[in-house]
């Protein structure tokens, strides 16, 4: 039976790779897992007064189903949540979804028509690609610049007739790099400029090490910013799949898309009335956990790319957000790229890791992507694993 070209077509880099740790794990051998960046899956728990919440709900038989574009008092919450960061928005502006991953499909089912391209930056989240073209649109990846800043000559010059939209993450997955409000700013003025949507997911917003955290609402004004964010990195809630879409309420070029994109929430009925719920206490109540996983992952981070940046054949930049590094490789002629790089790592080694090219395959290549969630001894082993495999390596030459 034949299956449709768009399905056929997926990628996902960072849950595709675990089918190379199934056939390792069939042999009885043991994995690091630092391949998907799910903080609750190592220690980090989501809090008692959210998973209290959530479990009053359910007792309460808060079960049935919602309004499809949310629960109101959620809507509200989030709505007083993105104003304080300085996006100019309204309760009714708010969609909530079952995760980010929804709200990004819904807005790509939204503004994208055959041939249109969207533009990211390289690296870039796979689902970003992966959508685009599963509505017949085209990513088209543009550089940075080595400190991280968006290189605008690059981004100009690959603005077509069929560009639609530039999407990106901030802080980035899988880099950590963290644009300021001076980038910021630059890529508003080339979207309203050219007539584009300019998609921002700042799921990763309360993770930030270096100065405080500029939202992309400070520099929207009357601009055409979606806004995607969600509950499951920030407070610890991956398994519950709540985010939101917002949108500009000073825009009046994203009126249409704010009386269409509803109907793609009513066509799937609701989300999950007591998770959202919980996410209205998660918003309002303490906040004190945030302080306390910043600080840990801040030391792990400092860890990690203390130690990559002495191994032979890797080098690593200081990200300044989320939970990710993004180390270069010296292929040489042990590996001809860097999937193979990270399959034989995970066979000889037995550390399970992401292949760079999976975030695109211009800038992404000859890298791969570390999570650095887990606990500060399972780091050291797996970095005295990872040196142990680049010194043998590079000793074979």
């Amino acid at each position: 039976m034949r299956v449709s070209s768009r399905t056929s077509g997926v990628e996902y880099a960072i849950r595709d790779i675990i089918s190379y740790a199934r056939m390792y794990e069939s042999a009885g051998n043991h994995i690091i897992y630092l391949n998907i960046g799910d903080p609750v899956r190592y220690g980090f728990n989501t809090p008692e007064h959210i998973k209290d919440a959530l479990i009053n709900a359910v007792k309460a038989n808060q079960n049935y189903y919602t309004e499809s574009e949310g629960l109101p008092e959620l809507r509200n919450a989030i709505a007083e949540k993105e104003s304080q960061k300085g996006l100019a928005i309204i309760d009714q502006d708010v969609l909530v979804t079952n995760g980010v991953s929804e709200g990004l499909d819904m807005v790509m089912a939204s503004i994208i028509d055959s041939n249109s391209e969207v533009l990211m930056p390289g690296p870039y989240y796979p689902p970003y690609a992966s959508y685009a073209k599963f509505y017949g649109g085209n990513p088209v990846e543009f550089r940075l610049h080595e400190d991280g800043r968006p290189d605008l000559e690059d981004l100009l010059s690959k603005i077509t007739p069929k560009s639609r939209a530039i999407c990106i993450i901030n802080p980035n997955n899988p880099t950590g790099e963290v644009f300021d409000r001076k980038a910021l700013q630059e890529l508003v003025d080339i979207a309203e400029e050219h007539d584009l949507y300019l998609i921002c997911d700042e799921i990763y917003d309360g993770i930030v090490f270096n100065g405080k955290f500029s939202g992309i609402g400070r520099v929207s004004k009357d601009a055409a910013v979606i806004l995607l964010n969600g509950f499951s990195k920030v407070y610890l809630m991956t398994g519950w799949r709540c985010g939101y879409v917002c949108t500009n309420s000073n825009c009046r070029k994203l009126d249409e898309l704010r009386t269409n994109i509803p109907k793609l929430a009513r066509v799937r009925i609701s989300t999950n009335l007591p998770v959202q719920m919980a996410a209205v206490q998660a918003l309002r109540g303490p906040q004190d956990h945030i302080k306390d996983m910043v600080l840990k992952l801040q030391k792990r981070r400092d860890y990690v790319v203390k130690r990559l940046n002495g191994m032979n054949g890797l080098s690593c930049t200081m990200p300044n957000g989320a939970f990710y590094v993004f180390p270069k490789i010296s292929l040489d002629s042990h590996w001809k790229d860097d999937k193979e790089f990270t399959i034989d790592l995970l066979n000889k080694t037995g550390i399970l890791t992401v292949h760079g090219s999976g975030f695109g395959r211009i800038s992404g290549s000859e890298h791969f992507r570390i999570v650095y969630l887990p606990s500060e001894d399972i780091l050291e082993e797996a970095m005295n694993r990872l040196e142990d495999f680049v010194h043998m390596r590079s000793s074979c030459k």
